[in-house]
């Protein structure tokens, strides 16, 4: 009975299980995830104010330890990967690929490929709009692959219902960003969090609207679905 009880998830308690985590490298957010850190086989939402507030650098430990081996795919983001940065920062931009779909459609599509696949450890996907079915079928995705899945969408989303079970809403603040833990596995998380980023120069970002990093670029095919994307 005793034992029965231990493995009774509470609600006023956050969840654990045996899925895989990989710590976020910020010990004040691990400490308030289910499990200490970045679920695997899970749809993340990161939710913006705007972009370059800092959500690159938020991912920066994972992104440095997957990439020494495995492949980063950076799809439909807003700016251009920045090879400097990436370099900086220990990523291993060779290990980067930076996917530029046509349409929101092909960026889903190649995303839910990526993840069918194995293809990459980490897939990091941007978009505005975003249908319901459509969330469901990126989650479902996650829950088959050993690859770690965040969707970076604008702050409106928050609203919005979504199967994703850990939802956390980014702010700039002085010195850092202010976590918001929206939806998470266990009880409601009353205040935001504020992480630190204070090792990022002013302006040196992973994702820059004038530089362009050599990571390897791929264009999706025009009708989702057809041939598979090729390298350019």
């Amino acid at each position: 009975m005793e034992l029965a009880m231990r493995s009774v998830w509470r609600a006023s308690e956050l969840a654990v299980s045996h899925a895989r985590t990989m710590s976020t490298g910020h010990p004040v957010l691990d400490s308030e995830l289910p499990n200490g850190g970045w679920p695997r086989s899970a749809l993340v939402e990161l939710l913006v104010q705007q972009h370059g507030i800092g959500e690159m650098q938020l991912l920066k430990p994972v992104l440095a330890s997957l990439s020494a081996k495995q492949t980063i795919a950076l799809i439909q983001p807003p700016y251009l990967p920045h090879v400097m940065t990436c370099r900086s920062w220990c990523i291993n931009d060779r290990n980067l690929l930076w996917i530029r779909p046509q349409s929101s459609a092909d960026a889903l599509w190649a995303a839910e490929q990526a993840l069918k696949f194995g293809i990459c450890g980490a897939v990091i996907l941007w978009q505005t709009n975003v249908r319901p079915e459509a969330l469901r079928r990126l989650n479902l995705a996650a829950q088959t692959t050993d690859t770690w899945l965040w969707l970076v969408r604008p702050m409106a989303a928050a609203a919005d219902a979504s199967p994703s079970p850990l939802r956390i809403a980014l702010r700039p603040q002085a010195g850092g960003i202010s976590a918001d833990i929206i939806k998470r596995k266990g009880p409601h998380c009353e205040n935001p969090i504020f992480i630190p980023l204070v090792d990022m120069p002013v302006g040196h970002h992973l994702l820059d609207k004038d530089h362009e990093t050599p990571a390897r670029r791929v264009h999706t095919a025009v009708a989702a679905g057809s041939t598979t994307p090729a390298l350019v």
